[in-house]
This record gives C-alpha cells, structure tokens and sequence, in this order.
C-alpha cells in the first residue's frame, strides 16, 4: 500500500505537483465526483417526497410505510454527507487546512456513498414490493444489491488488495 510520503514523493516526481498542489487536484477531483453523486441522490429524494402524494399511497401496507420512511430518512442522510464537504469548504475557507478539507471530504464522499446505495436499494425494494409478490421482490433487490456492493466495494478492493501484494506503481501496470 502507498503510504501517504510513497504518494507524495511519486506525485512531485511524476507529475510535478508540490503538496499543495497535490490537495488542491485531489480536492477538485472529489468535488466533480461529489456533483455526479449528489445529482443522483437529489433526484432520488425528490422522488420519495413525491410518493406520499399519489393516491396509491394511501392503500400500501405497513411493511412498504416502513420501507418508505427508512429509505426517505436515508436519501435525506446520503444529501447531508454529500453536501457537507461544500459546507465545510465555505467554513473552512482561507484557514489553510487543506489537507484535513481533503480527508474530511474523502470519509463524507465515502459515508454518502453508502447511503446512496442503501437509498436506491430501499427504492428497488419499495417499488417492487409494490407490485410484484413478495419473495420475488425480495429476491431482486437483493440482487440489485449485490451489484452495487460488487461494483462499489468488491472491484476497487480487488485492485486495492492487488495493487498492495504488487510491487509496480499503479501507472506502471496501466
């Protein structure tokens, strides 16, 4: 694994960049990330709090209510932790913190990202559980589920994992 003065020194080596430099490219790079998924996320909400408002609503039963609110509750928390480096950003601004701006954002963009997933896998849930009989939607999102958990978490740690047990530099292997 890189430590973080293995990734300093290839940085300044390789593309020039002083440490400086290095946090304000990884900062960028977090925020154009973070707009990719707070658009997702926001849509979703808007989604949810729509859904109250039809007239099919009124007739779902007490397991789609509680599917309901958790995956409301949920979206709600993915917006906070994506939002939140933004947040944090204006407040810390001109206070010369970058590095702990970088890793904040870092942990909140990751934390959001479970909760995303968690809100559109109770969306495929809530939806499905709608319309479709039980086991079958149970089965689906647990399938759509393990797409996210496989795509999200299992490919990049797969890499990380690799990546340590190697002795060549990401860029190397490319």
């Amino acid at each position: 694994m890189l430590e973080y003065h293995d990734d300093v020194a290839w940085n300044h080596a390789q593309r020039g960049e002083s440490d400086l430099q290095r946090l304000d490219r990884n900062f960028t790079e977090l925020v154009s990330e973070l707009r990719v998924m707070q658009t997702g996320v926001q849509v979703l909400f808007a989604f949810l709090l729509t859904v109250p408002f039809t007239s099919r609503f009124a007739q779902i039963n007490a397991f789609d209510r509680v599917v309901y609110v958790a995956t409301l509750l949920v979206a709600a928390v993915a917006c906070a932790l994506l939002m939140a480096p933004a947040a944090c950003h204006r407040l810390l601004f001109r206070r010369r913190d970058k590095r702990y701006l970088v890793r904040l954002a870092n942990r909140l963009a990751l934390a959001g990202l479970t909760f995303v997933g968690a809100a559109m896998i109770g969306v495929v849930l809530l939806v499905t559980s709608v319309i479709l009989d039980p086991t079958v939607a149970v089965a689906l999102t647990a399938s759509t589920g393990a797409v996210f958990v496989v795509l999200w978490l299992v490919l990049p740690m797969r890499r990380r994992r690799s990546l340590r047990a190697s002795t060549l530099h990401p860029v190397s292997r490319v």
